[in-house]
């Protein structure tokens, strides 16, 4: 596997991409992948290169380039507001279009493209998944969607409507920031209104971040069933 990092122009300047290039042969297909909140760190690097080695390209946006870039500790969240700085759903757009531009440069067309997104990546899913369409989108406790948690960022739930790419997304029961309320409220919505494949699946015991490895809210269990039914979710809907 190849590894590196190239940077893309923005209308708001340069950006940082980490790229993953999976060994021969690839399957032609391409997964973004969105950062929580501590930005494009080590665990994130990890999970692209693990995308990699399921065969898709897989790239990694610095949204965080606007404050200047860099990524903050899991222990300390104080770290964590000054890095939004300049940061929107506009913006936000502007930087998953500069990661797909450069993908479709390697050939990979949007309908074998698929965008993966943990904690405020998981919302920033199903606003692509609105506002784009691709072949796949995945969401990990992506909150917000159902419940504002920032100004800048809008629910996105009474958009369901509007959903053009499929969307699994996966949630913890004990996540205190995510109710299972909003969670089977989305459920409810999708089921009701969205035009496209749609799945929510929750994991009784697990806590918001479970799939990182890195913390201390970790499942083993859940993550890796995550991991698989999202490798599923892309195969499925990549025309693999």
């Amino acid at each position: 596997m190849e590894t590196r990092t190239v940077a893309l122009q923005t209308p708001d300047g340069p950006m940082d991409l980490y790229v993953a290039e999976p060994d021969a042969p690839p399957k032609g297909t391409a997964v973004i992948v969105i950062q929580e909140a501590f930005g494009v760190n080590d665990h994130i690097q990890d999970v692209t290169r693990r995308f990699a080695e399921a065969g898709h390209l897989a790239v990694a946006p610095s949204l965080f380039h606007r404050a200047g870039g860099g990524t903050a500790s899991y222990d300390d969240f104080s770290k964590v507001l000054p890095l939004f700085e300049g940061l929107s759903d506009e913006a936000i757009l502007m930087d998953v279009d500069a990661a797909l531009d450069f993908v479709h440069g390697t050939g990979i067309d949007h309908d074998r493209t698929a965008i993966v997104g943990f904690c405020m990546g998981g919302r920033i899913t199903f606003l692509v998944a609105i506002e784009r369409a691709l072949g796949a989108a995945v969401g990990f406790y992506g909150g917000g969607i159902v419940t504002g948690r920032f100004p800048q960022f809008p629910t996105l739930m009474e958009r369901t409507a509007e959903l053009q790419t499929p969307w699994l997304g996966l949630f913890g029961d004990k996540d205190k920031s995510i109710p299972v309320d909003d969670v089977e409220a989305l459920r409810m919505t999708l089921d009701e209104q969205a035009p496209v494949a749609h799945q929510v699946v929750r994991y009784a015991e697990a806590d918001h971040g479970f799939h990182c490895d890195v913390r201390p809210a970790y499942d083993p269990a859940a993550a890796a069933d995550a991991w698989s039914r999202t490798l599923t979710w892309l195969d499925e809907y990549l025309r693999l």
